[in-house]
């Protein structure tokens, strides 16, 4: 019985065949189980060691079956104590290895890499191998990528990837930004602004964060270098980052996302007071969108009057507390 089985197949079927029999001698047995005489009384003697079948003394004795489950009982209940004992000394075996590989493997958590080119690419392919989600802290003065040229993330949006960016407000008001912030937020990119971010970041699928490590005052000096870090507390740590300026950013709304807005705003509204609440100084927004200021200061005008107040800052606390945006 070299499978680890309680029975081979020929102990199962010469013990089935007597059960059929009620009882044999090894000369009956071999007939029916077509088998030669000595292999019969072989196997019946290997039943018999087994407490499977009992035989009547004699020169030629007789066999007869005897029930399995008391037979064969004892020796699974001693498999399965063994069996708990050998799950329980690999899952020790187990942790003890990863805690090890952890500590001698802790170098392959976070990789350098060295230079804006090697950056670009590895952004580009983390995007096209992305499955669940992208999140990024979006910088004013990109070390890598400028947002027009972040081609990949249309076609990571068409596959079902769900994109969330925060942008920094200086970002906004470099011209041409929007444009680009427009379109991806056409795609379906979920983007939203703070007056300042902490780091440069970008994390795919939770699993991989890219964060550059030269300071933005630094970053003339050299090639820039970033730090890829995979599973550990420390990118656990760069997603709790994330999630938490998240809550705190001003949506960027470029469309209603509804055919007729109940109040009465429109989409160049609704842009005009993602960018007041994001902290866009007038003359940007008016250079953003391609009109005077004192046209910005009339769409602004009309909006206080329809939320009832005659601040710049209760416009943006009835926008907050009427969703607007």
């Amino acid at each position: 019985m070299h499978d680890g089985s309680l029975l081979d197949a020929e102990e199962e079927q010469a013990y089935r065949l007597l059960v059929g029999l009620s009882v044999a001698r090894s000369a009956e047995l071999a007939e029916v189980a077509k088998l030669p005489q000595h292999e019969a009384a072989e196997v019946l003697q290997r039943l018999q060691a087994k407490g499977l079948v009992a035989a009547q003394p004699g020169e030629d004795p007789v066999f007869r079956p005897l029930a399995p489950d008391v037979a064969l009982g004892t020796t699974l209940l001693r498999r399965q104590e063994s069996l708990e004992s050998a799950r329980k000394t690999v899952a020790s075996l187990s942790e003890e290895f990863r805690a090890s590989a952890s500590r001698r493997d802790a170098h392959h958590l976070v990789e350098v890499i060295v230079g804006a080119n090697v950056l670009r690419d590895r952004l580009r392919d983390l995007q096209q191998s992305a499955r669940t989600e992208i999140l990024w802290f979006c910088r004013a003065n990109p070390l890598a990528m400028q947002g027009a040229e972040n081609t990949e993330e249309y076609g990571a949006l068409s596959r079902g990837v769900r994109y969330r960016a925060i942008y920094e407000r200086a970002l906004l008001e470099t011209p041409g930004e929007l444009d680009s912030i427009a379109e991806g937020v056409s795609w379906g990119e979920e983007a939203r602004a703070l007056p300042t971010l902490p780091v440069r970041l970008a994390i795919v699928d939770r699993a991989t964060a890219v964060c550059p490590l030269v300071r933005d005052e630094e970053a003339g000096i050299g090639e820039p270098t970033a730090a890829v870090i995979g599973r550990g507390q420390l990118l656990d740590a760069l997603l709790a980052l994330f999630e938490s300026h998240w809550e705190a950013a001003t949506p960027v709304r470029l469309q209603s996302g509804e055919a007729q807005d109940p109040e009465g705003l429109d989409d160049n509204e609704r842009f005009l007071l993602s960018l007041l609440v994001a902290g866009v100084p007038d003359k940007s927004i008016a250079s953003q969108l391609g009109i005077s200021r004192r046209t910005v200061q009339r769409r602004l005008d009309r909006l206080m009057s329809l939320a009832g107040v005659d601040t710049r800052t209760g416009l943006a606390f009835q926008a907050a507390r009427r969703n607007w945006l």
